[in-house]
């Protein structure tokens, strides 16, 4: 592991506050998306959800190539300088979907974000350096509570500045990401020492050749391939949840917001709070399995929900889902070398893409399909039944995994 005496005793805070303005920025936006597209578009509700599932597609398949590639650049150059491209380049997407006036430039703007944003992957490779190996879970706890904080401000703010017009939330999320990005440059300190760097190659800096370089661990391999299919489920969240509640409920985007609001302070709860003190307890393998029950039972509640506070109720235990992620990056980075740690986040930012290459498509098909009023059979929540399903794939594998011993590999 790095030599933690080199970084600043603030380092975590200010890449913690780093993700947490991301993560606003992305929240902001997330209430108008739809409202945008149909603007920009000019079409309805229902082509509008197949439309977003482009814009995110068009953002995955560019991270599914050039996350490996950043993770590569951050064991070779530094952590610092990858974050602050990424997070600018974000300031420059928010600002060219703000000034769209087709959606062609939508898809641009996800294009040139796709390439060069991977502000998670390169914090949690951050935190990786700084923490030791049994704190690991407790922070990337608290890095996703940063993401959820950032989904109880950002939709509300939102919501709030949709009464300017749906463009009005770009622009105030494109203003946030350059000053991260000047936050960034201010502030924050290279957590990796030339010692622990390697030189870039172009060999590994691809989806295929990260993955070779763990395929001589069984438990991480099996995390990879558990991390794709729960994060294909997840994304029935952000590609559907705005279409399916005003669907289904007739929902505004200021109940939009609120809802994501509440689902940010349920995070924060459960991997600020909850995390660092249940997984140590626990353990690490069964945190992570809990979690993944839960998320079964939340998206099934979210499909069945009959009233729309009742999406509200299950918000609360769909939350713990919030344990399997940190618990599995922790069984992963304790597998890998200090100069690999790049490598590692990149290969998951790059499963994460490649599930957000199938997810949004999937999920908004299913949704848009089953919510037509001339379906052969009307069932908007066919989506979190698919979501269910494949959790419940990822919880089969875990548990394979786990039963097997192989965690003490």
């Amino acid at each position: 592991m790095t030599d933690t005496r080199k970084t600043p005793r603030g380092a975590f805070a200010i890449v913690f506050s780093i993700v947490l303005m991301n993560s606003i920025g992305f929240g902001i936006i997330v209430p108008v998306m739809p409202a945008l597209i149909m603007d920009v578009a000019d079409v309805d509700l229902a082509e509008a959800a197949l439309l977003g599932g482009v814009l995110s597609v068009s953002y995955a398949i560019m991270q599914v190539f050039f996350a490996p590639v950043l993770g590569n650049l951050a064991d070779a150059y530094g952590r610092k300088r990858v974050l602050l491209v990424s997070v600018f380049t974000f300031g420059i997407d928010f600002l060219v979907m703000a000034m769209a006036p087709v959606f062609a430039w939508l898809v641009v703007g996800r294009l040139i974000a796709g390439i060069a944003s991977s502000t998670n992957s390169v914090a949690n490779a951050y935190v990786a350096d700084i923490s030791p190996p049994e704190e690991r879970a407790g922070n990337y706890g608290l890095m996703g509570a940063a993401f959820g904080v950032g989904f109880i401000v950002g939709p509300v703010i939102g919501g709030l500045l949709a009464e300017f017009g749906a463009r009005a939330p770009f622009l105030g999320a494109a203003v946030l990401g350059f000053a991260n990005a000047l936050f960034a440059l201010l502030c924050l300190r290279e957590s990796l020492g030339e010692s622990d760097r390697r030189p870039f190659r172009f060999v590994r800096a691809n989806p295929v050749g990260a993955l070779r370089q763990f395929r001589g661990s069984t438990v991480v391999m099996a995390l990879l391939f558990v991390t794709f299919v729960v994060a294909v489920a997840h994304f029935v969240l952000p590609a559907t949840w705005s279409f399916y509640t005003i669907e289904r409920f007739a929902w505004s985007p200021q109940q939009i917001g609120y809802s994501l609001a509440l689902v940010g302070i349920m995070m924060v709860i459960v991997q600020g709070g909850l995390t660092p003190w249940i997984v140590p307890r626990w353990g690490v393998p069964k945190s992570a399995l809990v979690g993944l029950v839960f998320a079964i039972l939340g998206y099934v509640g979210y499909a069945v929900s009959p009233l729309g506070w009742m999406m509200f109720v299950v918000i609360v235990p769909h939350a713990l889902s919030g344990l399997s992620m940190p618990a599995m990056q922790s069984m992963m980075t304790e597998r890998v070398s200090a100069d690999s740690q790049g490598e590692l986040q990149g290969a998951i930012g790059s499963a994460n893409s490649m599930a957000a290459v199938l997810g949004p498509p999937l999920m908004t098909v299913l949704f848009g399909v089953f919510s037509d009023r001339d379906a052969f059979f009307y069932l908007p929540g066919a989506a979190f039944f698919m979501a269910a399903t494949l959790t419940l794939l990822g919880c089969m594998v875990l548990l394979r995994v786990t039963a097997a011993g192989s965690t003490q590999e």
